[in-house]
């Protein structure tokens, strides 16, 4: 049976599975501050342990009053323990040293603790200020470990980045070591596409069998349905959700909920394995 989808609260990626690491680049504070509101909101509905590593450019104070205004119950879900805030720089750079064991051994705390009193899983973010710091090296580093080790748990991450920090070298760093990277610009989400990603989206593009592609075998346990493999036609092809919701007459967000089925089944953890999965079986 395919694993079970927990909601994610970003339009783009409407659903996705347990051990999922999102990228999210955010141009304001005001879109960091709706991003995490969405996120965390869906998170207390669901039953999981919530906890937000907060730093610069917002204050706990920021969140609270922002998740007081956009999420329903969030003073019943504080007072329940349901969500907690960590102050960022400590959590990571606990007297200014990096310790990669430390913070991902706080973290599997974080989980047997969330697990231990019922709840569903753990779901997190961190905001990345380290980009301003000597120690970006060792946080991508980190950022590629977490990865690996999400793999099977019941866990979620968001990792946050300022666009307007960022160099155009650390976006395509970052977003090598997530499932997927987005944007939230001026209240609107964008996805942002790896180097890879869209090489493989070009290598399709020039196919001329590519629908017949979507006729072959795929193997193992789960079988995609005509609707599913209808969608993935249009993935890799490189069309948007927008794009594929005019070609397929669905609308796009019932394109992001096979996109995520899809990505289960074929045991990928972003589109470009996807893309991949396909090229292997042609």
């Amino acid at each position: 049976m395919a694993e079970p989808l927990r909601k994610s609260g970003i339009p783009l990626v409407e659903e996705i599975p347990w051990g999922s690491h999102i990228c999210l680049f955010y141009e304001t504070k005001q879109d960091l501050l709706d991003a995490h509101a969405a996120y965390f909101s869906v998170g207390l509905e669901s039953h999981e342990y919530c906890v937000w590593a907060i730093s610069e450019p917002i204050t706990e104070t920021d969140a609270r009053a922002s998740f007081q205004q956009d999420i329903p119950d969030f003073d019943r879900h504080l007072a329940a323990g349901s969500i907690e805030f960590l102050p960022g720089r400590e959590w990571y750079l606990k007297g200014e040293e990096f310790d990669m064991q430390r913070i991902s051994g706080g973290w599997r705390k974080k989980l047997r603790h969330a697990l231990d009193r019922g709840y569903e899983g753990l779901r997190v973010s961190g905001n990345a200020f380290w980009i301003a710091t000597n120690h970006w090296q060792e946080f991508y580093e980190y950022e590629q470990e977490l990865d690996r080790s999400l793999a099977g748990q019941p866990m979620l991450v968001l990792c946050s980045y300022s666009l307007q920090d960022s160099r155009a070298v650390d976006i395509l760093d970052v977003a090598r070591a997530h499932n997927f990277t987005l944007a939230r610009r001026k209240g609107e989400w964008q996805f942002l596409e790896t180097p890879e990603l869209r090489q493989a989206n070009e290598h399709i593009r020039n196919l001329n069998d590519a629908l017949a592609i979507m006729t072959a075998s795929f193997n193992g346990p789960d079988q995609l349905t005509e609707r599913e493999r209808a969608v993935l036609a249009q993935i890799v092809r490189g069309a948007s959700s927008k794009e594929a919701a005019r070609t397929l007459g669905i609308s796009p967000r019932t394109v992001d909920f096979h996109r995520s089925n899809i990505m289960n089944k074929l045991g990928a953890r972003n589109i470009a394995d996807v893309v991949r999965a396909v090229l292997s079986r042609r």
